[in-house]
């Protein structure tokens, strides 16, 4: 008697998906960018967060939309591949590959700027090099980050981002009294205003909604996969563009001169010490010292699993990437490779231009999962008639015509790396094609074997 084929067990509720989209957000996700967000936009920091609110909300109910079609794992991937063609969901996964590589990246980078701040006697490049050795060489033997472990760091998190309101509305009012708290000048300055700008700083700050995407991924393990996981989406970009909007308005009211930052990449962490003096400044530096290097662990043991899925797969050589230790069952070359990317990158690179490429990968998999639902909902399956127009091309259109210009809207520099690396991915795709002749490998299975990261 034959025995039944393993599934993943339908045990998922809505409070769980929220629960699990605010993990994976973190409600501390502006403080890493909020100094760079608020120079890139000359002061607008807190409509950044509501231009990038925007284009995320549209591409949220699209992945939702896509979760109640194709309810599997693979995510951004099936759903190009499966609404758009084969090769078009390679290159999305491609695209998305570059978020789980620099993930760990941007999030090492951050902590070692955090620590740097603390102890400035040892140089930032030390402090780099060694989470990189350290975090590559825990993630060796394995390890597994818990639920109750993550449910942990959200309680800490949380706790500093409430300590954070409270502290920042209390020195408005001891300031300006409670009329201090509503001053428009903290969401929109005319002298300053540019539209140009606005974008720049939406593009980074649509950082701190990253991984949104994540709860799509577990659609085969949701009871009511095709309405929980469009209403827990929604849900998680609503109360995170709360979250992100209170926080980054009240700190333009603590600190209005956006120009006088000492360091824009830890502006946070001076905010923290006029609102609360030192104990905030180190227990800000302690929460995203910790969320940073967490966030770094997982997401270079998520990395390494995505390019050992890939080996697997025969996407990439088997030989490398495709091995795992014998003693650890660890995919230890991959992880090995992720850790000298990490270590060379974090040197060289600026925490500036690490997140606009993070977005821009983010970016183009957003774009084409909207695309996706007008091609499958719109155009394959004719839903045309009243609100079906609005779900099945109408919102679509608008959340990939939102990413296109928040994608185009990156600095140069940023997009010159991007498109080198879809560029890459086009001639890779052209070799195991043989000239796009046959369909690629499937990218389906990549994301179930990578555990999805938290931003820093």
């Amino acid at each position: 008697m034959s025995q039944p084929t393993p599934s993943l067990r339908r045990v998922l509720s809505r409070r769980d998906l929220v629960l699990y989209g605010l993990v994976i957000l973190g409600p501390t996700a502006p403080y890493p960018v909020y100094g760079l967000v608020q120079q890139l936009s000359r002061g607008h920091a807190a409509l950044g967060y509501l231009v990038a609110m925007v284009a995320v909300l549209f591409t949220a109910a699209s992945y939702g939309k896509m979760s109640g079609a194709f309810p599997s794992a693979g995510s951004t991937y099936t759903y190009a591949r499966r609404a758009l063609n084969e090769h078009v969901g390679f290159l999305a996964g491609w695209a998305m590959i570059l978020d789980y590589v620099l993930i760990p990246l941007v999030s090492i980078i951050y902590a070692a700027l955090t620590a740097h701040r603390l102890l400035p006697a040892i140089p930032y490049e030390a402090w780099a090099i060694l989470f990189a050795v350290t975090l590559t060489l825990i993630n060796i033997p394995g390890i597994r980050v818990t639920t109750r472990a993550s449910e942990v760091m959200m309680a800490i998190m949380g706790l500093c981002a409430v300590a954070f309101i409270l502290l920042a509305a209390r020195y408005v009012i001891q300031a300006h009294g409670f009329g201090g708290l509503f001053d428009t000048a903290a969401i929109f300055r005319p002298a300053t205003f540019a539209v140009r700008p606005l974008m720049l700083g939406a593009g980074v700050a649509a950082i701190s909604y990253i991984g949104f995407d994540a709860i799509s991924t577990l659609a085969e393990d949701t009871v009511k996969p095709e309405q929980d996981i469009a209403f827990a989406t929604l849900l998680v970009c609503v109360l995170q563009t709360a979250i992100c909007f209170v926080t980054v308005y009240l700190a333009a009211l603590v600190w209005p001169d956006y120009l006088s930052f000492p360091e824009a990449d830890t502006a946070i962490l001076d905010l923290g010490r006029r609102i609360g003096g030192a104990w905030m400044f180190g227990s800000l530096t302690f929460v995203l010292l910790v969320a940073g290097l967490a966030s770094a662990l997982t997401g270079q043991a998520g990395a390494s699993r995505l390019l050992y899925g890939m080996g697997r797969d025969g996407v990439l050589s088997r030989r490398i990437f495709a091995y795992l230790d014998p003693r650890f069952s660890t995919p230890t070359r991959s992880i090995y490779l992720m850790g000298a990317l990490s270590m060379v990158a974090s040197v060289f690179m600026r925490f500036e231009i690490a997140v606009e490429l993070l977005n821009f990968g983010a970016f183009a998999g957003f774009i084409l999962v909207n695309l996706s639902v007008i091609r499958h909902f719109f155009v394959r399956l004719r839903r045309r008639r009243g609100r079906e127009l609005f779900s099945s091309l109408i919102f679509p259109a608008l959340g990939a015509g939102f990413c296109t210009y928040l994608w185009m809207s990156l600095s140069t520099k940023a997009k010159i790396a991007g498109f080198i690396w879809l560029g890459v991915g086009v001639v890779y795709l052209a070799v195991i094609t043989r000239g796009f002749r046959t369909a690629p490998k499937s990218l389906s299975s990549l994301q179930e074997t990578a555990e999805p990261a938290a931003s820093p």
